[in-house]
């Protein structure tokens, strides 16, 4: 299949601004690890019986409270 080239000019003067934003949606990052960090995570995990998204928040979370209180 091939893929559609774009026109030259689109017609926006119809367009609703704002028509599809939701203040309320929630943006899920990807964080990218080196395979080093995600090797040791996922042993931990396993070890442990947790998702490796728990224990990565669960260490960030330990580490928002140290700085908070050497604020």
């Amino acid at each position: 299949m091939k893929a559609k080239e774009m026109k030259r000019e689109y017609d926006f003067s119809k367009g609703v601004r704002g028509k599809f934003f939701n203040p309320k949606a929630a943006i899920h990052l990807p964080v990218y690890l080196d395979t080093d960090v995600a090797e040791f995570i996922k042993k931990i995990s396993r070890k442990k019986g947790n998702d490796v998204g728990k224990i990565v928040n669960d260490w960030l979370r330990k580490d928002i409270g140290l700085i908070q209180s050497v604020k």
